[in-house]
């Protein structure tokens, strides 16, 4: 089995085990995760990288005590959303009710002709779809960031936010009503905040130097 083909599970059991450089597979298969978390944030590019090397971090410091009740992903996404409330020192959510808490199960920016495992790297994103997503409130920017972009689900947003899956799907339908107009037809959710290939190989670099002195 190629190395690349490993599951979550299998690399960190090895990681136990010793194989220590196995750790740079999980930081580049999250880091464009990571990354559009802590966008999603407020948080600049630096700052962001800043968040995600912490998150890379700590996670390995804590890899015995990943008990895999949940995935891997839902597991460093909560590390990274802790580290981003900490920086920020502000969290709060307000209980909301509807009468219609009806998702749609295609996604928003889905395209036929599109496959959905392949990010494009190459499109530049213009400043109008960053900041349309940015004049989003928070609580709705979250939950659109968990289910939209990085295609975690109901359940795993509802337990990251600590929110029901009924205010899961009213704060995505309201965040969805307020960003379709504007680039439903030209953009796919998984490009927004793309992490370029090159500030991967960065991280990678300096998580890896600093697991190597733990």
């Amino acid at each position: 089995m190629q190395l690349a083909d490993l599951t979550e599970t299998q690399i960190i059991d090895r990681i136990l085990d010793g194989e220590k450089f196995l750790y740079e597979l999980l930081v580049r298969r999250f880091n464009p995760c990571l990354y559009k978390i802590g966008r999603s944030y407020h948080y600049n590019h630096e700052d962001t990288q800043d968040l995600m090397q912490d998150t890379f971090i700590d996670a390995y410091k804590n890899l015995d005590k990943f008990e895999r009740r949940s995935g891997f992903k839902t597991w460093i996404i909560r590390i990274m959303m802790n580290n981003c409330y900490h920086k920020k020192n502000k969290f709060g959510f307000k209980n909301e009710f509807s009468q219609d808490l009806r998702e749609n199960s295609i996604p928003m920016f889905s395209n036929p002709d599109n496959d959905g495992n392949k990010i494009v790297h190459n499109r530049e994103l213009t400043h109008i779809i960053e900041e349309a997503l940015m004049k989003i409130p928070f609580d709705y920017r979250m939950v659109f960031s968990l289910r939209e972009i990085n295609g975690l689900s109901v359940n795993e947003t509802s337990e990251l936010l600590h929110i029901t899956e009924s205010n899961v799907k009213v704060r995505l339908n309201r965040a969805k009503a307020l960003l379709r107009a504007r680039i439903e037809k030209e953009y796919a959710a998984t490009e927004l905040f793309e992490f370029n290939l090159i500030y991967c190989d960065a991280i990678v670099e300096n998580v890896m130097k600093k697991i190597y002195d733990c």
